[in-house]
Formats: structure tokens, sequence, C-alpha cells
């Protein structure tokens, strides 16, 4: 998505905002509260998630994964949006929600169940900052670093998930990076995490690499600016295959 989730949520907004006002004027006044309060929701949304800003602790979500009962209650028109059109999405495109790009390595989508999750009770990096842990995966490792979807996570925290998941695959655990749908987030760490375990030279051939098993993946110009500030500044050494 080119535009940005900015600007798709800020049409959502718009569209929410005019729906208010038609039913108010037209004197459903109670039925048009709901739609006021989400068109404010997602202009909040909208200006958190702008490159600019980009304050995705706004939604609250905690390090284990989980969100709560403020930001449930806050931001729900939100967040059980982004899971029913992800649902949806998902439904039509009929594309595989994992893709294993080397051995034990995983990159997918949000795991909504226990058969979206790769086999072997893998290790989980998960950068989404508006899809939950579910609570049957809490005995899985996991880590939590927040992105906006079509947003890249910092060059800072691609280094921390690196260095995380390079240890589990020292301890034999297949790895699981994911984030809405397996496109952008999780392919920026995935591709760093291949250059840090030495079976991609740099980040370009890793995505090479990557697509060349999941063909949709479509990383932005954010992704790939967080790639080269990454592979500038990083500290860890790349290992030998």
């Amino acid at each position: 998505m080119a535009v940005g989730i900015s600007v798709l949520i800020a049409l959502k907004a718009t569209a929410l905002l005019l729906c208010f006002v038609y039913l108010k004027n037209h004197g459903y006044t109670l039925i048009s509260a709901p739609f006021l309060y989400a068109s404010l929701v997602s202009f909040l949304v909208s200006i958190a998630s702008h490159p600019s800003i980009d304050l995705p602790m706004l939604l609250g979500k905690d390090t284990d994964g989980t969100f709560p009962i403020w930001s449930l209650m806050m931001f729900s028109p939100y967040l059980y949006f982004v899971r029913f059109f992800s649902a949806l999405r998902r439904l039509r495109s009929g594309e595989p929600p994992y893709t294993e790009v080397h051995p034990g390595l995983f990159v997918g989508g949000w795991p909504s169940s226990r058969q979206k999750l790769p086999p072997g009770d893998p290790a989980i990096v998960d950068c989404t900052c508006e899809f939950p842990r579910l609570e049957e995966f809490s005995g899985l490792p996991y880590l939590c670093i927040p992105t906006w979807d079509t947003r890249s996570p910092k060059p800072s925290d691609i280094e921390s998930a690196v260095k995380w998941a390079s240890k589990k695959r020292d301890l034999n655990k297949p790895i699981f990076i994911h984030c809405a749908y397996g496109h952008g987030r999780s392919v920026a760490v995935m591709c760093a995490l291949l250059v840090a375990l030495g079976i991609a030279e740099d980040w370009k051939n890793a995505e090479k690499l990557i697509k060349q098993k999941r063909p949709y993946i479509r990383m932005n110009a954010l992704h790939r600016k967080a790639l080269e500030e990454w592979s500038k500044h990083r500290l860890s050494a790349p290992k030998r295959q």
C-alpha cells in the first residue's frame, strides 16, 4: 500500500464522519454516535501512524503481546476492524499463512489460530502493533517489536530482533517472523536475519531469496531505508553457515 496506513485510515475516518453527519441530520442521533467515535479514533490512529510521528505505542500493546483493557475499549473500532479486514483479505487471497524461506526460518502473517503457526513450536518475532498474541501461544518464546502497517521497524529494533532470533536459532528453535500478512515488516526483519546468519550476502539478496519462496512480498521505501541503516550500523558480524 504505497499511500501508507495514515492516508488510508484518514480516508476511513472521513467516511465514518460523513456517515455520522448524514445520520444525525436525519434525526438518528443515537445511532450516529458510534460513527462519530469510530471516526475520532481513526483520525487519531492516522496521525500517530504518520511517518513524522510514528507512535505505535499509542495502541498500548504490551511486551507480552496483549492489549490492556483500556486499549481494547478505547481503540476497539480500529483493533477489531483490522482483524476483520485481515481475515477477509486472507480468505480472498488464498496465500499460505507462512512460508519457509530457509530450513527452520519462516515468515508470514498474523497467526490467528494454531493452524496458522509453523510446526515445531517456533520462537516468534511479532512485528505488529495492532494484533494480539493469542493465549494459546503463551508458552512459546516471543519478542514484540511493535510497528505500524506499511511502516518499518527501526534499525535498532531490527538489530534487537536479529540478536534475539539468532540466540534462539543457536538453540535449534525454528524462527517465525510475522506481521499482518508477511509482506513488509516481517520481511524486512527476515532479510536482516538471513544476512546475520550468513545465509545471504546482503539484504537485497535476502529479499530476492524470500521473494522466490513468497512471491507476494512487497517491501517499500521505508523498509529498504531501515535495512540500509541497519546494514551500516549493526554490531553483529555475519555468521558462517
